[in-house]
């Protein structure tokens, strides 16, 4: 018995297995590790998006019933990072529970210190890393009881280590530089996960 297949199909599947395998042999070729990779954050980890979810949700139970919205009870809600005190004591208290540091990931919480206009500091959560000195936050209370999503924020610490950044409080206006104390990463360091 014989199987003959279409000639023009055959023909299309083997000329887009091609194509493919040319693109992998590209990507393969390619340069991991660049000059301007080598200082680039961490990989980003998806959003956890069940939790930013029920963050979203609170914000507005609170809202429709004229409570105020603050930056601590959304951060620890969307990121799963439980700690308490105010934004500004989280980078201390993260010490020896929470995995820190002074490079972005996807999810974790970008811990500003107090200064002279935010006396208690503020807490946001990193949606999206744009570039090694470009990132999106989520948070609460930047605008009065208010939640802002998306909100660009730039390193502009002259040793790119993230200690010092400008946020676009107005769309296309970025703020004044504002010290910041680092991320604390949604991984508690006795191997708990968080969620």
């Amino acid at each position: 018995m014989t199987v003959s297949l279409p000639t023009r199909g055959l023909a299309r599947t083997l000329r887009l297995a091609a194509v493919c395998a040319s693109f992998a042999l590209l990507a393969a070729c390619g340069d991991t590790v660049t000059k301007s990779s080598m200082n680039a954050p961490v990989p980003s980890s998806a959003l956890n998006l069940a939790l930013h979810s029920k963050a979203i949700a609170e914000v507005k139970q609170k809202q429709a019933r004229g409570q105020r919205v603050w930056c601590v009870p959304f951060a620890r809600t969307a990121s799963g990072v439980d700690l308490r005190g105010n934004a500004g004591t989280w980078w201390k208290a993260a010490q020896g529970i929470y995995d820190r540091g002074q490079a972005p990931e996807v999810g974790s919480v970008m811990v500003f210190a107090p200064h002279s206009s935010s006396r208690l500091g503020h807490v946001a959560v990193v949606s999206e890393i744009v570039s090694d000195r470009k990132i999106l936050i989520d948070h609460a209370n930047w605008h009065r009881n208010k939640i802002s999503l998306k909100m660009p924020v730039i390193d502009v610490s002259p040793n790119n280590d993230w200690s010092r950044v400008e946020v676009e409080g107005t769309p296309g206006v970025m703020g004044h530089p504002r010290p910041v104390h680092g991320f604390v990463y949604p991984r508690r360091l006795d191997g708990a996960s968080e969620s």
